[in-house]
């Protein structure tokens, strides 16, 4: 007589977030299985980005089933998989990531076969993990929405000034190097002095705590674009620091969503606002993500990344909403 053996269940370490607003928990999940057009990936790193932060508070548009894993990106290894070599690597984005279906905070996660990018040679798991959002998203806001060198006839990027809110930040240093390989002249708003000193060499910076340096910067209206990742209450008073008939490209709002203008003087200072909407630009972005991940390859562009264990995912949360991350943050599971 022949006794069944008892059928074992593959498990895996995951970040889930259990409550709106509250930080995610490490804990043992089901290992998930591929299906059809599916594949299974083992996660080498996990990126921790706006949006990841944005869906947790539980306001954002799209509402996962709580509990959930959080991680909307990330870079990893192919196990198996009905189109994809096994030991390929991967970018980790899209089709619901973080969002619709379980996400990256784990060990292992299971993705749409065809949203999956084969990693450049020679890009760390850490970067391929973070690369893609502040590299095409500082581009687009640029060249696509900023119309760096071509928004107004006869001048070029030489002839502009380009302002960066939020250079300390991952898309905002991609911005000012990317503003300076273009030949403009970058002006970085900083926190601090520790900020600043952090620029690459030919950055002037502002710091925006100095009153007396803001009123003066703020009198000449030197700039013609504005990049702006921080969004909030500040915004206005940053849009005057911009000429008339300049721009500014809106990214981000990690100092707040909510902005009131007057809107007779913002009239009058006649600064467009534009907003860089890469969910609508996503064709845009994986064309132009090859060419960015060889920069990165090559030393041309830096991505600095903060490395944080799974354990320490709500951390990296935490500084992130405060922004007091510098660059990307990354959980290794």
């Amino acid at each position: 007589m022949s006794t069944a053996m008892p059928t074992t269940t593959a498990t895996m370490r995951a970040a889930r977030v259990h409550a709106w607003g509250q930080p995610p928990v490490v804990e043992e999940v089901e290992r998930p299985a591929p299906g059809d057009g599916e594949t299974l990936v083992r996660v080498e790193a996990a990126a921790v980005a706006h949006l990841d932060v944005t869906v947790a508070g539980g306001t954002f548009g799209i509402k996962p089933e709580l509990p959930y894993t959080g991680g909307v990106e990330g870079c990893g290894t192919v196990v198996e998989s009905d189109s994809l070599q096994p030991g390929t690597r991967v970018v980790l984005r899209g089709g619901g990531l973080g969002m619709l279906r379980a996400g990256t905070w784990a060990e292992y996660v299971v993705v749409k076969s065809k949203v999956l990018v084969p990693v450049a040679d020679g890009l760390s798991p850490q970067l391929g993990a973070t690369f893609w959002v502040p590299t095409t998203t500082a581009h687009t806001a640029l060249h696509a929405v900023g119309r760096l060198g071509s928004w107004i006839e006869g001048v070029d990027a030489a002839d502009e000034h380009v302002l960066v809110a939020g250079a300390a930040g991952a898309v905002g240093s991609v911005v000012v190097q990317l503003a300076l390989r273009a030949g403009a002249t970058v002006t970085a708003l900083v926190l601090d002095a520790e900020q600043a000193a952090a620029l690459p060499e030919g950055v002037d910076a502002l710091v925006t705590s100095d009153a007396e340096a803001l009123a003066a910067f703020g009198k000449e209206r030197p700039g013609t674009l504005l990049v702006d990742t921080v969004g909030g209450a500040e915004l206005p008073a940053r849009l005057k620091l911009v000429r008339a008939g300049g721009r500014a490209s809106l990214i981000g709002y990690v100092g707040g969503t909510d902005v009131s203008l007057e809107l007779s003087n913002w009239l009058l200072d006649d600064v467009a606002m534009l907003p860089v909407n890469m969910i609508r630009r996503d064709a845009e972005g994986r064309a132009l993500a090859p060419q960015l991940a060889e920069l990165l390859v090559a030393g041309e562009l830096s991505l600095h990344v903060e490395e944080f264990a799974l354990e320490d995912a709500g951390r990296a949360v935490e500084l992130l909403s405060q922004g007091r991350l510098r660059g990307r943050g990354v959980v290794l599971p």
